[in-house]
C-alpha cells in the first residue's frame, strides 16, 4: 500500500548565524537514512521538499545513499519543491516574545549558560504559546491558523497525489510540520503543540497511511518519528533534536 512518509530535515546549524544549513551531523543522518533505505530494497519514490535549504540538502545526501548517486541526480531534476512544506518563522515568533533575541549573540549567550538549551526550551514554548494562542494575530507575518492551513493545504495535496499515482511520496520538511500534521490527525489541544514538537529527531521518519479504514479520516499515521537508521549506529550522539 502507498503511503505518505515524512521526513523531519537533519541536524541543522542551531545557534549559528544561518540556522538553515546541514550540520556535519545532519548530513551524515541523511546519508544513514538512504543507506537504510537500500538495505530494506525501497525502490525510490516520488519526492517532494519544502524549500527551505536544510530541506534540499537532507534530501540530497538521502537520495544518493539511498538510489546511487546517478540516479539520485535523475530522481533530483523530477523533485517538487512546494513552499507549503516549509516551518513556521521561528525567529520573528522568538523575537516577538522577547525582542533581545533578534540578536543571534543572544540566543548563543543563553545556550552558553549552565542548563542553557533546558532555558532556551522554556522561551522558545512561552514564545510558540504566545503566537498560537495570540489574540492579535496580526503581530505575525503567518498566524497559527494561517500556518495550520497552510500545512493542512500541503497534506491533503500530497494524499491526492499518493492516491492517484499509486506510490510512495517522500516529503522532506520540519518538525513544525509534522507537529502540526500529527495535530491535524489525533486532534491533540493545540497548546500540547511543543510536547511532541520537542521529541522529534532530526531524520526521524512518520509514515501515514492514506487509505483509511474511517472514511471521515484524510490518513492515519501508522508510524511517528521513527529512527532505526540511526539506532543502528549505537550512538546516541547521532539522536538530535534541532
Amino acid at each position: 500500500m502507498a503511503q505518505l512518509i515524512l521526513v523531519r530535515h537533519g541536524q541543522a546549524s542551531f545557534g549559528s548565524q544561518h540556522y538553515d544549513q546541514l550540520s556535519e551531523r545532519g548530513y551524515l543522518q541523511a546519508q544513514l537514512l538512504g543507506q537504510w533505505w537500500n538495505q530494506c530494497q525501497r525502490p525510490p519514490a516520488a519526492i517532494v521538499t519544502g524549500s527551505m535549504q536544510r530541506h534540499h540538502q537532507t534530501a540530497e545526501h538521502c537520495a544518493a545513499a539511498w538510489s546511487g548517486s546517478a540516479h539520485a541526480a535523475h530522481l533530483a531534476s523530477e523533485w517538487q519543491t512546494d513552499s507549503d512544506w516549509n516551518e513556521f518563522h521561528h525567529h520573528e515568533i522568538l523575537v516577538r516574545h522577547m525582542p533581545a533575541l533578534d540578536d543571534p549573540a543572544e540566543s548563543r549567550a543563553i545556550l552558553a549558560q549552565p542548563d542553557g538549551m533546558r532555558t532556551f526550551q522554556g522561551i522558545f514554548t512561552a514564545a510558540m504559546e504566545r503566537w498560537i494562542a495570540a489574540p492579535e494575530q496580526h503581530d505575525y507575518t503567518e498566524s497559527w491558523p494561517a500556518f495550520r492551513q497552510r500545512v493542512q493545504q500541503a497534506l491533503m495535496k500530497q494524499i491526492r497525489q499518493v492516491q492517484q499515482s499509486g506510490q510512495d511520496v517522500v516529503v522532506f520538511t520540519s518538525a513544525g510540520v509534522i507537529t502540526t500534521i500529527a495535530q491535524i490527525l489525533l486532534e491533540f489541544p493545540p497548546l500540547h503543540f511543543m510536547r511532541l514538537s520537542w521529541s522529534m529527531v532530526n531524520t526521524g521518519v512518520t509514515c501515514l497511511n492514506t487509505a483509511p479504514s474511517d472514511p471521515s479520516l484524510p490518513a492515519v499515521i501508522t508510524s511517528l518519528n521513527q529512527v532505526p537508521h540511526l539506532e543502528l549506529k549505537n550512538q546516541p550522539d547521532l539522536i538530535t533534536f534541532v
